[in-house]
């Protein structure tokens, strides 16, 4: 496995997780708000790894 596909899956993983925790907050009352904090910047990881993850460019 590449770096670029590891830093791509890791980059998605890390965004469909942080999105599940921020969307979860609307749900249910469970999940702190600090927690929705450290996910949006698991959103901004996410987004930079899979935004540097190709061989042009960044996005």
């Amino acid at each position: 496995m590449t770096t670029t596909s590891m830093r791509t899956r890791g980059g998605f993983a890390l965004l469909v997780v942080s999105a599940a925790i921020i969307l979860g907050i609307g749900f249910t009352d469970l999940i702190p708000a600090f927690i929705a904090a450290i996910a949006a910047i698991g959103l901004a990881a996410g987004t930079l790894l899979v935004g540097t993850a190709g061989e042009g460019d960044p996005v």
